[in-house]
């Protein structure tokens, strides 16, 4: 996933990279030929080039200012460019490469019965076809395909076989371990995802020190996620508290500003924020690795239809989090008004740090 333009998935990647280096291995990045989505759906259907001008217009269509719709458009297309070469990413593709080992990871690689063309059903992140000597994964997820859904597009059995071709598996949340176990009769073990794994604020170099002269709070979700009604919510709570609201990963009716900034810079901004709300995986995780008082938005599966609930339920359960969920705005204001035992939240994340470096050490 090291090509999606995203700050989460950067940053993911970015960890891993380090992770694995600090068991002096040397690190490339491998790409996956995309094959054709499961789920058909026409709008998902168009070439590449229409697909990225439906998306432009719907930039267009979104209730933000204009300035930050021209600045979000130029975001995403110049992501790959500026930050790719960080990770030692260029524009040629490496598939199939001869390896000592290929890792399967992290963030939703297993996500295979989805509508997404940019990813597709693709049986290379199940490891087919790898010319690797050894085969595992690291922290990863099935994302919102459940077993369910495998045995609904009669898949199970084809994504079962290729699981039991791995050396070990490793995932990062309950729903995945429960499909791995089904399919393989063989339990996998559980890691926290990369940018948890990884010590970024005590490790990581590459964070700025950002200064700013007003107090802000933080909306991180993406383009579109954020309804009308809920952006009025959040406009009219910023002004009680006398915040302003900067819009990072995606734009929004009710942002004062949109950061179009580098993902260390994301990390440096969560860093100095009065508070966060968020409605995806990693906005949590910042929040979390940069101590900040938070909410996440909890949206519920519906048929095909995005949802995040399996991931991040799991995710604020394994760190002892789960006040910090909801799926009304209006409990927002109340959980952001509590304080957060970060003491033990970090002895949580340090035992699994822990076994993060064993299991590495371990498998590769």
């Amino acid at each position: 996933m090291q090509r999606i333009a995203n700050y989460g998935s950067f940053l993911q990647v970015y960890a891993l990279k380090q992770l694995i280096e600090q068991q002096n291995c040397q690190v490339e990045f491998v790409d996956y030929r995309i094959e054709t989505p499961i789920v058909h759906e026409k709008a998902e259907q168009k070439n590449p080039i229409a697909r990225k001008i439906q998306k432009g217009f719907e930039t267009i269509r979104y209730h933000a200012p204009l300035t930050h719709k021209i600045a979000f458009i130029k975001y995403k297309q110049t992501f790959a460019n500026r930050y790719l070469p960080l990770l030692g990413i260029s524009s040629e593709m490496n598939y199939t490469p001869e390896l000592d080992c290929l890792v399967i990871g992290s963030d939703e690689v297993l996500n295979c019965i989805q509508k997404n063309s940019n990813v597709g059903y693709s049986l290379e992140l199940f490891g087919k076809n790898n010319r690797a000597s050894k085969l595992i994964s690291y922290a990863a997820s099935f994302g919102n395909t459940t077993l369910k859904k495998l045995r609904e597009y009669q898949k199970a059995d084809e994504i079962g076989g290729l699981l039991k071709q791995f050396d070990c598996i490793s995932v990062r949340d309950n729903n995945s371990g429960k499909i791995v176990t089904e399919l393989t009769g063989s339990k996998p073990v559980y890691h926290l995802d990369p940018v948890l794994a990884y010590d970024y604020m005590g490790c990581c170099d590459q964070i700025p020190d950002i200064k700013t002269t007003e107090k802000y709070l933080i909306l991180y979700a993406y383009s579109g996620r954020i309804s009308d009604q809920e952006a009025d919510w959040i406009a009219a709570y910023a002004k009680r508290k006398h915040l302003k609201v900067y819009a990072i990963g995606g734009i929004q009716k009710c942002a004062d500003r949109f950061v179009d900034c580098s993902p260390f810079e994301v990390l440096a901004y969560f860093k100095n924020a009065e508070e966060v709300i968020t409605d995806t995986f990693h906005g949590s995780i910042f929040s979390t690795i940069t101590h900040r008082r938070f909410t996440t938005i909890v949206r519920k599966s519906v048929g095909n239809a995005y949802g995040n609930e399996e991931k991040l339920t799991d995710l604020l359960e394994r760190l002892g989090l789960t006040s910090r969920m909801t799926t009304s705005m209006e409990n927002i204001e109340k959980i952001n008004a509590q304080a957060i035992d970060y003491e033990t939240v970090d002895k949580i994340v340090g035992e699994q740090r822990l076994k993060t470096q064993q299991y590495l050490s371990c498998t590769l």
